[in-house]
């Protein structure tokens, strides 16, 4: 694939993953199987991994489930509540201890002593749970990592949750765990749910969910719910030096923690635990999906901290891959908002793994014929560790004949466009522009998206009708629809109600964020996370707009600022300089902005060093640069890799080169790795 290729198809994934996250952490209502959301998040993280410049701490790979339901209130975590990088196998997972020593720079010895807790992963909902001088005053929801949904009536109907801690715990603690329903409590539970003709769970996570997050606790209180209790949040001092010791700490105090949680003293131990916890897993109580694995010392823990949304010293260990069988009954192409046609595969519904399964993406044209796949094949699936459904290839069947081999259209299924697929590049993509609607809707779909400007009653079935009825052109026409309220109450499903709930959706996104409105506007190859980078950058929406017209002139002041922002490469500035280049979409822009106010994005202030652009060059010899940049981050600062006049400061490793004379040509205040000891306060001022 080529990097145009690359950061379409990485863009594609993202809002894929935005939208299946709004699903099932806000609604309980997932859209696809386990197997195809990890499957389509590991291979945007493959994507980023071998494309750093796509990844930064905006991206979906960067943040955890969804924003909190406005129907309960909402609670800021003190320490997020992040998620967890996947592994499959022992090579992988001595990718992840070699990934953690690099970063705390361990020798061979060191490395072989590390301990590590094994816990069997609980498939729930997580929760945290807040004591103040030991009572129970508060009970969230993970939410979407730093912020959760208030649940402390419904929580307090759970059994397993002291209401009090004994006066050994701290004044102040938060305290995580996993909100679950047993197996056969899941089975009675919808054989009564199905006697009074609702309908029945998905599977038990969804029922814990579901049941948790009612308004009213009662029902709370007639569901089966059980916690096992398995990390700490913020607290006011420390209770322990190692995990083990707090999960020892925790039951003390009453917590249920997994029993079959073990302290391993060697990694070469882990991989016997996994096999024998796999053999078990059809017998015991509840649904497990894999095994966490922690670094035991807590003082490492805290030193290797995070890395976007998941922790360095933990990882997922996932279970084998589930196989099934089933018909693909037709290849159906789809036009995106950027024109590539991607193909679809409509599937025979197929249990695997427990979800039944009816759409897989075949990705490219590329895919189909390397793997040979035909409408009418059967087909066999993999859930590569409850992951999403991947066609392997096609089932050989000896007494019926194969249909036609799929041919990949090269015209537009929508306009008739030629697409063409440029020489080197896997996605062929429709040529015509804003001629074809594929294209037009999607990008109005897009616009409104729940990552855009989320606008409530205003989705994908909302846009197309008012689009067929030529209500809505362009994203201006959204905020001008109010001009058609007596023709769109008249419609069919809509009426005065819902019209006017939907106007004042409308008014109230007029006041919108920077980065969501660039986000919004569907700039090929920016997504979230450019589109934070984007407008932490710049600040503010004018100074954005002029600078992107400005940086048109190769070797501008503006087109170099551009490229020295950390993660924004040249094909990405490419992409931004031809958006304004189009006389069309700059009277977009000026259309929107007479309807808008868009928020300034504001300093980050999270550290004494907020708003300052730090670079670090050279070796470090008391710390390795992935630590050094950690902690600046932590500190508030912006870590770039190059040096420019926004430079704020270049901390000098060993042997440091160009980027040292680049910052002494532009008058950039440098210091070296002590003078950045005692500016990050890791070691005492003189």
């Amino acid at each position: 694939m080529t990097k145009e290729d690359i950061a379409t198809e990485h863009e594609r994934l993202e809002a894929l993953i935005a939208q299946w996250n709004d699903a099932y952490y806000k609604h309980d209502a997932p859209e696809v199987s386990d197997a195809e959301y990890d499957e389509t998040r590991r291979r945007l993280v493959a994507l980023e991994e071998a494309n750093p410049e796509l990844k930064t701490p905006e991206g979906v790979s960067s943040r955890v489930g969804a924003a909190p339901d406005s129907a309960f209130g909402k609670y800021r975590h003190r320490v997020p509540m992040l998620s967890l990088d996947n592994v499959f196998n022992a090579e992988e997972f001595d990718s992840f201890i070699a990934r953690a020593a690099r970063f705390l720079g361990l020798d061979d010895e060191a490395t072989q002593a590390l301990r590590f807790v094994a816990e069997p992963k609980i498939d729930g909902l997580s929760i945290s749970l807040t004591y103040e001088n030991r009572a129970l005053t508060r009970g969230t929801t993970r939410g979407d990592g730093l912020e959760g949904e208030d649940v402390t009536a419904n929580l307090r109907t759970l059994h397993d949750i002291p209401g009090k801690l004994p006066e050994d715990a701290p004044d102040f603690i938060e305290i995580r765990g996993e909100v679950f329903i047993a197996k056969q409590d899941f089975l009675d539970l919808n054989i009564a749910v199905q006697a009074r003709g609702a309908r029945p769970f998905a599977n038990p996570r969804n029922a814990a969910a579901g049941s948790l997050r009612q308004l009213d606790p009662e029902i709370t209180r007639s569901r089966p719910l059980s916690l096992f209790a398995y990390a700490q949040g913020y607290a006011d001092r420390r209770i322990a030096k190692t995990h083990w010791d707090y999960l020892q700490k925790l039951e003390s105090w009453g917590f249920d923690v997994n029993p079959l949680s073990r302290l391993i003293a060697h990694a070469r131990d882990i991989p016997a635990y996994i096999e024998e916890l796999t053999r078990e897993r059809s017998g015991l109580a509840y649904d497990i999906d894999g095994v966490v694995l922690k670094i035991d010392d807590l003082t490492l823990q805290e030193r290797l901290g995070f890395v976007g949304r998941a922790p360095r010293w933990a990882i997922a260990w996932k279970f084998p891959a589930e196989q099934a069988i089933t018909r693909l009954e037709k290849i159906e192409i789809q036009v995106g908002r950027t024109g590539a046609l991607t193909p679809i595969a409509h599937l025979e519904p197929v249990n695997v793994g427990g979800v039944i399964v009816s759409r897989a993406t075949l990705h490219n044209e590329d895919e189909i014929a390397r793997k040979d796949v035909r409408p009418g094949d059967l087909v066999r699936l993999q859930r590569a560790g409850d992951v999403i459904p991947q066609i392997l290839g096609y089932v050989e069947e000896k007494d019926r004949p194969r249909g036609p081999t799929f041919v990949f259209p090269d015209h537009c299924p929508v306009c008739g466009s030629l697409a063409e697929r440029p020489a080197g590049e896997a996605v062929r993509r429709c040529t015509g522009g804003l001629i074809c609607e594929a294209q037009v809707v999607e990008r109005l779909v897009h616009f409104v998206s729940r990552q855009a400007f989320d606008i409530d009653g205003l989705g994908d079935r909302s846009i197309r009708e008012f689009h067929d009825a030529g209500l809505i052109r362009r994203p201006g026409d959204i905020f001008r629809l109010k001009e058609h309220a007596a023709e769109i109450a008249a419609r069919e499903g809509w009426g005065k109600l819902s019209t006017d709930n939907l106007f004042r959706a409308i008014e109230d996104r007029r006041t919108i964020s920077l980065a969501r409105f660039i986000y919004a506007l569907g700039i090929r190859r920016i997504g979230e996370r450019n589109a934070q980078l984007l407008a932490r950058h710049y600040r503010d929406y004018p100074t954005w707009r002029d600078a992107m017209q400005a940086a048109a002139i190769i070797g501008s002041d503006e087109r170099l600022a551009l490229g020295s922002i950390m993660g924004v490469g040249s094909a990405i500035a490419d992409e931004l300089v031809a958006f304004f280049a189009e006389p069309h979409n700059r009277e977009i822009l000026h259309d929107l902005a007479s309807h808008l106010t868009i928020e300034a994005e504001s300093a980050p202030q999270s550290g004494h060093l907020s708003g300052k652009t730090i670079v670090f060059t050279g070796t470090l010899t008391t710390m390795t640069r992935p630590e050094a940049k950690a902690i600046a981050e932590r500190l508030g600062a912006q870590v770039t890799d190059n040096v420019s006049r926004n430079t704020d400061l270049v901390v000098l490793g060993e042997k440091a080169g160009s980027k040292a004379r680049k910052a002494a040509e532009l008058g950039v205040e440098t210091t070296d790795e002590q003078g950045w000891r005692r500016l990050a306060a890791l070691e005492p001022t003189s």
